[in-house]
């Protein structure tokens, strides 16, 4: 898929939009892909998981990119912070975009991890009785605060008056005309012996400055997802004397810079930036790490109408200023009403992203309640005790719900089907044989039922019999986190393709939102239907081995493999010896529990290649 999707052409085969971040192919994009695959339509039912990989190689090769949203390191990719800059080790994308880097970078694809539990970091500290914090870039984010966690942002003064200069942003037309301004500034200031810190928004940025500064001999360190070890001394050294460090995304790092010995009286640190961030907050961050603890300082923003926050979101107008004024490249605009106006581009990307937070906290908030019933029954098993009245009670809902089913009150005793309900109750509970059709026949709907518990709670108890009491209890503990655990793993991937395909609905003039809260509602349901089943089958159905019969088996197969070796030696044909398969002879149903005891149906399980 990797190999076909890197043959389509941006523009031509698919459109980027990178406002929004996303990725969409045309039809000559479809067409080339499916004749390279060999197939007639990528988006038939039987070609899903194809069409699925097909949009995460077009979002890897499209969207992410290599130094700055990720690193390859020792064969691995390795996400990097886009706020921090540092490496979120053992991380990894979902929906199968981490794999299609994977593919693109030419490294071993791995298996593709499952959720186990989702939840937002919004609704995580909304779990806490009191919300609090300190940091030197709340203000920016101040709305955000008060509508999420209606926590006000108070501003506390500064401990010694600021005595940094924030001079306004300087603007060139081109990118090639902002570095080589960059290396000139630095170039000057580090004549002076004033100690300079240089912040990048990417690994990439900050290794190609790095070149340049190395090709006029200017001695320097670099701090960036790639050197995260040597990260405090580093930052320990950058307010030496004629020290030039380079840092990606300088948030606080846990360690001050401190100004060494003459240097407050050459102005501090200064602070050169190479681009805007998108957030305010990481601007700030990065001013913020001069004029600490009333120490002198300098910062300035060098910008070109290439960077990525102007060319999408306000370069038009300033374009048009520099044609009108006749500028060349190398020559710079410098106005606090041009730095005015690229903190507005800021604030709009803030804003939208925070839309974006909002809604993905609408939809988790359905998930939320969702989480936390499940939660409260993991924890009621957690706790141990005596499960058997729930397994029990679980069992008294299965039989009310074959009853409605078979044999429903609305419907005349010679409308039920009996024999459908005596299979349906083998299944689970009932043995084979027990249950009669003619006697069933002659009963009454309440007797049917109470005929149907007494079968039930007769098999169980020959259960605890055969297993013992202590076995059988942990038994119940065992099964229940089992089927709990791999029913919720399958309904948050269920819960996840929902989420993707339910914004069409808004192209009918139907809320998404409102819609994914009935069928997610639906679907939680049919989930709890489902873990009650499968627990109740798994304790009629699973057997316990005991230490000792542990034993005895492991025994017989090493009795068995030494006689295979045996036989195997006294045979002097090179024809090896084939171990014959066991065959169950019983036949298995497609939707019937798995005998291995996963919890899962057959056919998604042992059964899935038959």
């Amino acid at each position: 898929m990797a190999k076909a999707v890197e043959t389509l052409k941006p523009g031509v085969d698919y459109t980027v939009d990178e406002k929004q971040k996303t990725v969409a192919p045309n039809e000559t994009a479809v067409a080339k892909v499916e004749k390279f695959l060999g197939v007639k339509n990528m988006y038939d039912s039987e070609n899903i998981e194809m069409s699925h990989c097909f949009t995460a190689a077009l979002r890897a090769k499209s969207l992410m990119k290599r130094d700055r949203d990720y690193v390859v390191k020792d064969g691995e990719i390795v996400i990097v912070d886009e706020f921090t800059g540092r490496l979120m080790e053992g991380r990894r994308y979902s929906d199968g975009l981490h794999q299609a880097i994977e593919a693109k970078e030419g490294l071993e694809v791995r298996r593709q991890s499952q959720t186990l539990a989702s939840i937002t970091f919004q609704n995580y500290f909304r779990m806490y009785n009191k919300l609090g914090g300190m940091t030197g870039t709340a203000k920016t984010e101040e709305d955000e605060f008060i509508k999420i966690y209606n926590l006000p942002v108070v501003v506390v003064p500064t401990n010694m008056p600021v005595r940094r200069v924030d001079m306004p942003d300087v603007i060139y037309k081109t990118r090639r005309a902002k570095l080589k301004a960059v290396a000139n500034d630095v170039e000057r200031i580090h004549s002076t012996g004033q100690p300079v810190l240089i912040g990048t928004t990417s690994i990439a940025q900050s290794e190609e400055i790095s070149g340049i500064l190395r090709k006029r001999g200017i001695s320097h360190n670099v701090l960036n997802a790639k050197f995260h070890e040597k990260e405090a001394e580093i930052i320990a050294d950058a307010g030496q004397k004629g020290a030039v460090t380079i840092a990606t995304n300088m948030a606080g790092r846990g360690t001050d810079i401190k100004l060494g010995e003459g240097v407050p009286e050459l102005g501090g640190l200064y602070i050169v930036g190479t681009e805007r961030h998108e957030s305010r907050r990481i601007d700030n961050q990065l001013r913020g790490r001069a004029g600490r603890q009333g120490d002198p300082g300098n910062s300035r923003f060098y910008l070109s109408l290439e960077d990525d926050l102007l060319r999408l979101f306000g370069a038009k107008n300033i374009s048009s200023i520099m044609d009108r004024l006749g500028m060349g490249e190398d020559d710079p605009i410098e106005h606090k009403m041009i730095t005015k106006s690229i903190e507005n581009a800021q604030k709009k990307v803030e804003g939208r992203n925070f839309d974006m937070r909002k809604h993905v906290l609408e939809y988790d908030d359905v998930m939320n309640q969702q989480r936390e019933i499940i939660y409260a029954e993991r924890k009621k098993v957690l706790k141990g005790g005596n499960l058997r009245e729930h397994v029990i009670h679980m069992i008294a809902q299965i039989i009310e719900a074959e009853m409605d089913q078979y044999a429903n009150a609305k419907l005349y005793p010679e409308q039920w089907t009996l024999g459908e309900l005596i299979k349906d109750a083998e299944k689970v509970y009932a043995p084979q044989g027990k249950l009669k059709l003619e006697e069933l026949e002659d009963m009454s709907r309440d007797e049917v039922q109470e005929t149907l518990m007494n079968v039930a709670e007769e098999a169980y108890k020959l259960r605890e019999m055969l297993f013992g009491e202590e076995n059988m209890r942990e038994l119940e503990r065992i099964v229940m986190l089992r089927v709990i655990d791999n029913r919720w793993m399958e309904h948050l991937d269920e819960m996840d393709m929902l989420r993707e395909g339910i914004g069409l609905l808004s192209y009918g003039q139907r809320n998404p939102l409102v819609e994914y809260k009935i069928k997610g509602h639906d679907m939680f349901q049919e989930m709890i239907d489902g873990i009650q089943t499968d627990i109740a089958t798994m304790m009629y159905r699973v057997n316990i081995i005991t230490p000792e019969q542990q034993r005895a088996m492991e025994e017989q197969a090493q009795q068995r493999l030494a006689q295979a070796k045996s036989n195997h030696s006294g045979d002097d044909s090179e024809e090896e010896t084939k171990q014959q398969p066991y065959v169950n002879e019983e036949k298995i149903g497609r939707n019937d529990p798995c005998p291995c005891g996963s919890g899962k149906k057959y056919k998604n399980c042992c059964g899935r290649d038959k």
